[in-house]
């Protein structure tokens, strides 16, 4: 099924190409410029086409737009109406409306496709989306809360749209922070490593701080910490199996959150890529690529300077042979584009990262590695949370938020919620109930923020019932299922032999609202922004309620028509909250 913008675009195309074709204008005045109208009482779609090209041929825009006009076919395949009106408005604009019978054929023809109206591309492309990345032995903590929140909703668009997607997290789990772990285990807690002692993750933290400091102040212990990094790199087996155990009690943690987030990754981490940073320091040095400074193996890159002007260098290998992040994510994005045949590549850190970036990917051109015209590679940076002080999200005794206690906590909010609104239910309703409200409460008010600008974390704003929230859309959803169940038609026999009329102005704005589904989503996964489609989806919930408000429903001559607006309302509130990783609910 064609979307709306595209069929405009088609018909103003073939209608701009018949009235100049013969005036020598450049290619560019001939692309139809349609955009959504900012008022829907001038209609719902414009046309600004008209000033560009009477500048251009030295007419007045309203005479462009009339010979336009007289070119305009705007009659359906079925010989019905597309617009119910095309006029010209101001200077030279165009209005568009849509004619209600077509706009019925349309919502008919969503409510029953699975992917609601929205085609599957003609090739499946690959793209990989590498979000929420931890380090081992250590906690998610609330500045993991967005990478892997806008990270999971950025799979889940084009996973909807039909993209081949590998899902990754990028762990830290290599490097000298585990020779030193390893070797403080070995002394202290042989146990662990041998499997004989059970250890959590809080506690493989405070080892691990007490390893660094034994790692700065004792001299002998730093040597034997080097070495032992030295053996795990050389692939010694009581090294891997010592690394393996420290990798798994991180990993149990991590997977706890992720569960309750409901998120889906692929660990790929840094050790993944180890034996590749070889290949990777050679290939660069063959290039001509690397620059020997202090020891250290570099690539300079014109335009990246210090702040004093001096080159900044790309450190590839270190001076005693050792490797870094850059090395790692070199070589990752190469084995990407080679190995994995990705057509794109969407990296969600904190906007901290972005130089780096900058610099593996330019480094990535200049080897031949990345070709920016066949591999789109993009850098989802995000501002921070910020707490009720407006200062970086931290407990009451000043430490950084753990993320597990953040969500429980926001699960028992949501919790005193429920009780007050259903007293009567079973306690597991009322935790089911809780859990999805509270962290569906945490994904929303964070994606409904631009991901670029820092956000104010607050319970109670996000589990407020008003205005643009979780709370506010569920309701929405809950309150649908309670008017088809009031209704009382089988929703599946009302599909197959029920149609949609849409006469009052309430349903064809709804009807058109569902109809630019697909266009939000395409819009979304072009510039990444996920509170494109929260705007979208309060919308919707606005436009039911006004639709709801405005129209009867039981017991009105149109009862089937609006059960199925309702229930066509509802598919698409449920798909796009599942795209954002929210789940529904039956009642609230």
């Amino acid at each position: 099924m064609q979307m709306l913008i595209d069929l405009i675009k088609d018909r103003f195309s073939f209608a701009l190409k018949k009235a100049f074709s013969d005036k020598q204008l450049l290619p560019a005045l001939l692309e139809p410029e349609i955009s959504k109208s900012g008022n829907p009482q001038f209609g719902h779609y414009q046309c600004n086409n008209s000033l560009k090209i009477a500048k251009a041929l030295s007419l007045p825009p309203r005479q462009v737009a009339e010979a336009l006009l007289s070119c305009l076919d705007s009659s359906s395949a079925e010989g019905s109406k597309i617009f119910s009106s095309v006029e010209i408005a101001g200077p030279g604009f165009i209005n568009i409306t849509f004619d209600a019978q077509f706009l019925s054929l349309l919502i008919n023809d969503v409510l029953h496709d699975d992917r609601l109206g929205i085609p599957l591309p003609i090739k499946r492309e690959k793209i990989i989306v590498e979000f929420s990345s931890p380090n081992i032995a250590k906690e998610l903590h609330v500045g993991h809360l967005r990478s892997t929140i806008i990270g999971d909703c950025l799979a889940r668009l084009f996973e909807f749209l039909g993209w081949d997607v590998l899902r990754l997290n990028h762990i830290g789990d290599w490097g000298t922070q585990f020779g030193m772990l390893i070797t403080y285990l070995k002394d202290l807690h042989p146990l662990v490593l041998e499997g004989k002692e059970k250890a959590d993750l809080p506690t493989l933290m405070q080892w691990y701080r007490e390893s660094k400091k034994r790692f700065d102040e004792d001299s002998e212990f730093k040597k034997r910490s080097q070495l032992q990094v030295v053996d795990l790199q050389g692939g010694d087996k009581l090294s891997l199996c010592a690394w393996g155990i420290i990798c798994e009690i991180s990993r149990k943690a991590f997977n706890e959150i992720y569960d309750l987030l409901d998120v889906k990754l692929m660990e790929r981490g840094e050790s993944f890529y180890n034996p590749m940073l070889p290949g990777v320091v050679a290939d660069l040095e063959k290039k001509g690529l690397i620059t020997v400074d202090n020891g250290a193996k570099c690539v300079f890159l014109e335009g990246f300077t210090n702040r004093d002007g001096t080159p900044l260098p790309m450190i590839i290998q270190k001076s005693d042979g050792g490797y870094n992040y850059e090395t790692t994510d070199m070589a990752a994005l190469r084995q990407r584009i080679e190995a994995e045949k990705v057509q794109r590549i969407i990296y969600v850190t904190d906007a901290g990262q972005a130089l780096h970036f900058q610099q593996v990917l330019k480094t990535a051109e200049k080897a031949g590695y990345l070709d920016p015209s066949q591999v789109q590679v993009d850098h989802v940076t995000f501002g921070v949370v910020l707490g009720s002080d407006g200062k970086k999200f931290k407990t009451r005794s000043g430490e950084t938020e753990k993320l597990i206690d953040l969500l429980f906590e926001a699960v028992k909010k949501a919790k005193e919620i429920v009780e007050q609104r259903l007293p009567d239910a079973e306690q597991e309703e009322k935790q089911h109930i809780a859990r999805v409200l509270g962290i569906g409460a945490v994904k929303y008010a964070d994606l409904s923020c631009h991901r670029v600008k820092d956000y104010m974390f607050s319970y109670d704003r996000m589990l407020r019932f008003e205005g643009n929230t979780a709370a506010f859309l569920l309701y929405a959803y809950v309150r649908i299922e309670g008017i088809k169940r009031k209704g009382n038609k089988d929703s599946t026999l009302l599909r197959k032999k029920g149609t949609m009329h849409l006469c009052h102005p309430s349903e064809i704005a709804l009807a058109l609202h569902i109809l630019q589904f697909g266009e939000t989503l395409l819009a979304m996964a072009r510039d990444l922004l996920p509170n494109r489609l929260t705007d979208y989806l309060y919308e919707l919930a606005e436009k039911f309620h006004a639709f709801y408000r405005d129209c009867r429903v039981e017991g009105a001559e149109e009862e089937e028509s609006r059960l199925l607006l309702c229930d066509v309302t509802g598919l698409t509130l449920e798909k796009g909250l599942h795209i954002l990783g929210l789940h529904t609910l039956q009642r609230m």
